[in-house]
């Protein structure tokens, strides 16, 4: 049977005999399972040898395109910065374009202006402009990854992150085992409606709430950013006494906490999203009932893979939904 391995390499890597190799690779009968696996993981060596051969003395420059909270933008741009090094022996640099508000203008307009970059990861709008300015940057040999929320219509090479739909479900699923048979209404707060990830939350998270009979109060274009948030869920609270829980896609978790305060309501079920400064705050004083979280730094490892992969440099690897973790005080990772 032909292999991209000359049985010899393999044989050496395995530290068996050519004999045994070839009869592994031709199925032949014989053989123990021990062995099998042997010659396996032999080849699985021999492949991350000649990835780190392609990698060697290779430069790559890799830009990453928020827009986000400042809470997020801090918490990835250390994941990708603690994450470089581990494509070693390449050499990858990152480049931040990050901001809290602005319209899709400003996407468009930054996505424009990117020069001598190897790829993009890229949070913005799923808007018909942004899909313009990805597929110039792919057309001209840059590829993107979409992070957090997805541009799907666009030519971005994969999409990282969690299932959101999934996510959204999940926070419904938890608030009715919370809320029990109490009749409290929930405001869902949203930083932009443009996001499709959050708008795949919002989904999922009615659906799942489906024949409840509880009202779901939506609040939007607050960017997640404090102030704003604030002001809008002190009017959802004043025109809706019934709230008594929050799911929140879209950040601004304290300004919403501080609103409940300020009105002297009780927030019996808060579910966040993501495990920055902020929630992490929330989560330990008991503020927050839980977050649902991803693994960070495996984002940013699977994304920048995915930019390497698209120039040769490693070999292919399909791109799963990040698993959702549900973290409480209890379980929250350093």
């Amino acid at each position: 049977m032909a292999h991209r391995y000359k049985v010899r390499e393999i044989a050496q890597q395995a530290g068996l005999s050519e004999a045994t190799v070839d009869r592994v690779l031709n199925d032949r009968p014989g053989v123990r399972e021990n062995t099998r696996a042997e010659v396996t993981q032999a080849i699985a060596d021999l492949d991350k040898q000649r990835a780190q051969l392609r990698l060697s003395g290779r430069r790559f420059l890799i830009d990453v395109v928020m827009h986000t909270p400042r809470r997020f933008s801090d918490a990835f741009r250390a994941a990708i910065e603690a994450e470089l090094p581990a494509f070693a022996p390449a050499m990858v640099r990152a480049r931040f374009h990050l901001w809290e508000t602005g319209e899709t203008a400003q996407m468009v307009d930054t996505l424009s202006r990117i020069r001598g970059s190897h790829g993009v990861v890229l949070k913005a709008q799923d808007e018909p402009a942004v899909v313009e300015a990805v597929d110039a940057l792919v057309a001209g040999g840059v590829p993107v990854v979409a992070y957090t929320t997805d541009v799907p219509s666009s030519a971005r090479c994969a999409y990282v992150g969690i299932d959101n739909h999934g996510a959204g479900v999940t926070a419904a699923y938890l608030m009715e085992q919370w809320l029990g048979r109490e009749p409290a209404d929930v405001l869902i707060t949203l930083s932009r409606t443009v996001f499709r990830g959050e708008g795949e939350r919002e989904v999922g998270f009615r659906s799942g709430l489906r024949g409840s009979g509880r009202a779901i109060v939506e609040v939007s274009d607050g960017d997640g950013i404090d102030a704003t948030t604030e002001r809008l869920v002190l009017e959802a609270l004043e025109r809706h006494p019934r709230i008594e829980a929050v799911y929140s896609p879209g950040g601004g978790n304290a300004a919403t906490v501080d609103a409940f305060a300020r009105l002297g309501r009780t927030c019996r079920v808060f579910i966040a999203h993501d495990l920055d400064a902020d929630n992490r705050r929330l989560l330990r004083e008991g503020l927050v009932s839980v977050v649902l979280h991803n693994d960070l730094r495996a984002d940013a490892r699977l994304a920048i893979r995915q930019v390497l992969q698209q120039h040769g440099a490693l070999p292919s690897e399909s791109v799963r939904p990040a698993p959702i973790q549900v973290i409480t005080p209890y379980n929250m990772p350093a």
